[in-house]
């Protein structure tokens, strides 16, 4: 989804199923109101409010509604808004059929379907809008005792049905008014560990309604690691752990996933991380000059481990269909040594038999994820990888088309993130120091809070708590709050979710919009309780 800053549905006229939204409102007391663009510098995270329309007789000016992430532009007018209660919900293309029965069913409405027109009581959805608009972006104009919400894709409308289920929490007004609204970043992630600890199918689905109501649309599942491998395979069965998601399952969540427009992200991490294949083929473990096994590890330099990963590469990319992949490539306990080459010399003379007389055990671990990203070039996806699987000084360079999923500067020889911005890489930030929720606490990790992300974090702060340079804000393409359950019996799956809770709305929040936010982190607390009530 990467894509330049556009224009929101401002200017103009949106044509919609034939007819025309104005961009500038007619009012019931002939006032008019136009909506301003959404603030997309960074600058203030408040809702922007536009000019106010003329003065009424009956109503008082509307005020901004509040929601998690807050919208970032409305236009307040003079009306007595809408509330749900014994309305329609119409949709003027029949792609929006899901969209439109699921709000109807959150509201209590009644799916009217594709040829109804909307009158009072009744919310309207379609797609139009500007042409160069940003796909995730909406418009819902609340006028006359009618909701109508307009988005140049499905996402677009679907996120505003989450903005008006918000407003409408409880029976509440919706405020009179325009609402336009974007996302500052196009990758806004939750990803979770289920490999080292189970979490059921039910709670999954769970987290994944959550995410889809906080306009997220990434969720990343790690489901191979030292521990465990938790989903169901055909090609290697062998290598799945008792607990386990059966394709079944899978299917149902990525099938619910895409109702809430959220991709499944999935990750087989290698060549490190895969204790659970190597338990099934101990024969691929990695073992140093004197025989030692380096847990997780495979020996990269045996032609069956790159067999046994490409195999499963393969088959779950028939299951998993999204636009993104996770391959891994993080902690090669190879390179963790004073000096690889003589630790590992199988691994020194398969770099220099593949690479020349210069390479270095580096060299054959970047190309195992070259080889790994060519293994998924005809799926056509997206590839991602920790930015410790990226060297540099080596022979071999990192495929260029790889973003780079930056967590840690802890690691041995960790590079700054603007060592790859400045190369000209695309990067996602999963700073370890705001954005990790790690089981148990283990080493330097504690347990992130949503006030700190609220108030210190936005997504160029990639690294510690400074921000990279502002010039290199547009290749970050946005961030991933991430479960790792290292200490896995550390807490149950219900206070996981518990513990997750305000920092993934903090998250949503400066993902949405980086800027500083209007409301107080009390405030905010208070609006997620009230949202959740």
């Amino acid at each position: 989804m990467e894509r330049d800053r556009k224009a929101l549905l401002a200017g103009g006229a949106a044509v919609v199923a034939g007819a025309v939204v104005a961009a500038v409102v007619l009012w019931p007391d002939g006032g008019g109101g136009s909506s301003g663009r959404a603030p997309s510098d960074g600058r203030t995270g408040a809702s922007k409010v536009s000019p106010s329309p003329s003065p009424s007789r009956s109503y008082p000016l509307s005020t901004p509604p509040r929601t998690i992430p807050a919208v970032r532009d409305f236009t307040p007018a003079h009306g007595p808004g809408w509330r749900p209660g014994g309305g329609r919900v119409v949709v003027r293309d029949k792609g929006l059929a899901d969209e439109g029965r699921l709000i109807a069913g959150e509201l209590g409405l009644t799916y009217g379907g594709e040829d109804a027109e909307a009158g009072p009581g009744d919310v309207e959805l379609a797609l139009g809008g500007a042409r160069r608009a940003d796909q995730e972006s909406y418009r819902m104009t609340v006028q006359g005792g009618t909701v109508r919400i307009v988005g140049p894709s499905e996402a677009g409308v679907f996120y505003g049905t989450r903005t008006l289920k918000q407003e409408a929490h409880g029976g509440a007004t919706v405020p009179e008014g325009v609402v336009a609204d974007e996302p500052a970043k196009p990758q806004r992630g939750f990803m979770i560990d289920i490999a080292r600890k189970h979490f059921t199918f039910d709670w999954i689905k769970d987290r994944v309604r959550e995410i889809g109501d906080l306009k997220f649309n990434q969720l990343g599942l790690h489901f191979s690691d030292d521990q465990s491998f938790r989903i169901e395979s055909d090609t290697h069965p062998e290598v799945v752990s008792a607990e386990h998601l059966t394709k079944a399952q899978v299917k149902e969540i990525l099938a619910l996933a895409a109702e809430r427009h959220v991709t499944v992200v999935p990750e087989i991490d290698s060549p490190g991380h895969l204790g659970a294949v190597i338990d099934a083929h101990p024969d691929l473990q990695l073992r140093d000059v004197n025989g030692a096994a380096r847990r997780g590890t495979v020996d990269i330099s045996k032609p069956g481990a790159a067999k046994i990963v490409d195999d499963l590469l393969k088959e779950y990319a028939t299951l998993f269909e999204g636009a993104y992949w996770h391959l891994g490539a993080d902690e090669y306990q190879a390179l963790t040594v004073k000096d690889p080459q003589a630790s590992y010399p199988q691994l020194a003379a398969a770099a220099r038999r593949a690479h020349g007389p210069d390479a270095r055990v580096q060299d054959l671990a970047q190309s195992w994820l070259n080889d790994r990203a060519k293994t998924m070039a005809p799926y056509d996806r997206r590839l991602k990888a920790w930015n410790d699987g990226f060297y540099a000084g080596g022979t071999v360079e990192a495929d260029k088309k790889l973003e780079v999923a930056y967590w840690t500067g802890k690691e041995i020889g960790a590079r700054e993130p603007v060592s790859y911005l400045s190369a000209g890489r695309k990067l996602t930030n999963y700073n370890d120091e705001f954005l990790y929720y790690v089981l148990g606490q283990p080493n330097t990790f504690t347990y992130p809070t949503g006030r700190r992300i609220y108030e210190s974090w936005t997504p160029r702060v990639v690294r510690g708590t400074s921000p990279v340079p502002a010039k290199y804000d547009g290749q970050i393409l946005g961030g991933t709050f991430a479960v790792w359950c290292d200490l896995a019996q550390a807490q149950t799956q219900a206070q996981v979710a518990r513990g997750v809770r305000m920092p993934l709305r903090a998250t949503a929040q400066k993902l949405w919009d980086p800027g500083k936010p209007e409301l107080s982190w009390p405030r905010f607390v208070a609006l997620a309780d009230r949202l959740q009530s």
